[in-house]
């Protein structure tokens, strides 16, 4: 597959800024056609994207031969059933995070991936960004010598559309996104420290709605054991003061510590034997562009992306197991 025609299902927020043109910046891509739920908002979307085709439905797009691979950028209920589709078409796949809406679903994916070939990439793009690369870089090269714990804070203020129960956004509607901003968010904190330090054998946690805004949990701790014995602490509140902020990721080592953020990109801060050091790496224009790159060349044959469906999976393990979803 030597030049890959995109299609993409869902015109939210997130394909903007963050993805969607990414396509058309990638050597041997484009976005050859779009579809939503609502004509209208395809065809304004595919206008001001400069987007060539606009389909009536996600079975049209899928079926067209003109698309060599698809996008699914849907909320987390309707992952699951447009990737199969699409990969059942020979069509294949990447799709936002989280992978779907729970692990079982995430599991059905990944063996209709199996049964038909078909790749399937998913959107922890963070994996590929050089911010977060540089944090990998600083473990490999023992800046701080064993690793010995991790932990995290995120706490963030309501956002305004949570103040309306009647209008609430799909994030904070378990039966649309799996959980609350938990689901939403968390899952990119979970992957980068699955992609630092491997996978998670043991999960506790537990979780409750504080403010009373909307129905999924709004804060939640956890502790969980890496196979290698590394213990992470966790803790989330989506309903803090802005004068309790925080988005701060801390790996203390043997030897010092880094402590970097997932969110707000401030500076990689590096302490240990030699002194304070510290890196600001700004994130791209389109966060999504280092990753997408990364699925187009390994479609190409030319490299391998970082985000698949057998890393991806574990997320949602991870956080049904930290919510108790049965």
């Amino acid at each position: 597959m030597k030049y890959i025609k995109w299609g993409m299902i869902g015109c939210g927020d997130v394909t903007e800024k963050k993805s969607a043109p990414a396509f058309n910046k990638v050597s041997g891509s484009s976005l050859h056609g779009v579809t939503s739920r609502n004509r209208s908002k395809a065809v304004a979307y595919a206008k001001r994207h400069h987007v060539p085709h606009v389909y009536d439905s996600a079975n049209e797009l899928v079926g067209d031969p003109e698309i060599d691979a698809v996008y699914v950028a849907t909320p987390p209920s309707s992952h699951a059933d447009y990737a199969i589709m699409a990969m059942r078409a020979g069509k294949p796949v990447y799709v936002e995070k989280p992978m779907a809406s729970d692990y079982q679903e995430c599991m059905e994916m990944n063996r209709v991936s199996a049964e038909t070939g078909m790749p399937l990439f998913v959107a922890y793009y963070r994996r590929s960004m050089e911010y977060f690369l540089k944090v990998r870089d600083l473990l490999h090269n023992q800046s701080i010598g064993k690793v010995l714990m991790v932990q995290s804070s995120l706490f963030v203020t309501p956002r305004p559309e949570d103040m309306d129960k009647h209008n609430l956004s799909w994030r904070v509607m378990p039966e649309i996104s799996g959980g609350g901003y938990f689901y939403d968010m968390a899952c990119h904190e979970l992957d980068i420290l699955c992609y630092y330090f491997g996978k998670v054998k043991s999960v506790g946690g537990w979780c409750t709605n504080m403010g009373g805004l909307y129905p999924p949990e709004d804060t939640v701790s956890a502790s969980l054991i890496f196979v290698s014995g590394l213990i992470y602490t966790g803790s989330w509140c989506f309903v803090s003061s802005k004068e309790a902020l925080a988005d701060v990721i801390e790996i203390i080592g043997e030897k010092g510590r880094i402590r970097f953020s997932c969110f707000q990109f401030s500076a990689i801060e590096l302490e240990n034997d030699k002194g304070r050091q510290m890196f600001p790496i700004d994130p791209p224009e389109h966060v999504q562009l280092p990753m997408i790159k990364s699925v187009v060349e390994d479609l190409q044959g030319l490299g391998t992306s970082p985000s698949k469906g057998n890393s991806a999976v574990h997320i949602n393990w991870i956080m049904d197991e930290i919510i108790g979803k049965k």
